[in-house]
């Protein structure tokens, strides 16, 4: 079996095979295929999660665009897909090289952080059933807008599960997963008291 890609890797392949041409989001998702699905989960998750997610509309924003992506995952959908507008965004490869050459040391990091680990988590039926749970975190995104960063909890449990989807690891959707059973139980509590 071949050995998985590392980030850094993917984003060096990236880097080298575009040299010369602008290149577009829909490139950047073909890259990561199936893996592609954690990076696009993650993003409005931090905005969500971060101070940014108490600006009104923003979590409900977040939580529309995540459901979407999750629910594409789902349904067993190869890679993610995108608007034609959204697609064909794209920049220059200097530019794109510039960001992979800034980025470069975190990737390192992350690489030694994130490891394929509990591929029981990683297996397609637990990556559809972790898409599921994402749609309806996604969803509740919005009425928990209404209370004071509230929201950041879903939210959290999103990027965790989002880098584990992207980094293959196990480990961290079970810390995603173990963040939804706290954030519900202090929710709960919180309403019923």
């Amino acid at each position: 079996m071949a050995e998985r890609m590392t980030l850094t890797q993917l984003l060096d392949g990236m880097d080298e095979a575009n040299a010369g041409r602008t290149i577009h989001l829909q490139d950047i998702i073909d890259t990561f295929a199936s893996r592609g699905f954690g990076p696009l989960l993650v993003a409005p998750a931090l905005i969500a999660a971060l101070p940014t997610g108490a600006i009104p509309g923003v979590p409900t924003l977040c939580g529309l665009f995540i459901a979407t992506v999750a629910g594409q995952l789902a349904l067993d959908k190869r890679s993610p897909w995108l608007p034609r507008r959204l697609r064909e965004r794209g920049i220059d490869h200097d530019r794109l090289h510039a960001v992979v050459t800034r980025l470069r040391p975190w990737t390192r990091r992350f690489d030694r952080l994130l490891k394929v680990r509990l591929r029981v988590l990683v297996n397609p039926v637990s990556r559809r059933l972790i898409a599921l749970l994402a749609v309806l975190l996604g969803l509740s995104m919005m009425p928990l807008e209404l209370l004071p960063f509230a929201a950041a909890l879903p939210a959290l449990a999103i990027v965790l599960m989002g880098l584990g989807l992207a980094a293959e690891d196990g480990l961290l959707m079970l810390f995603g997963l173990a963040v939804v059973m706290i954030g519900a139980f202090v929710i709960w509590r919180w309403l019923l008291p």
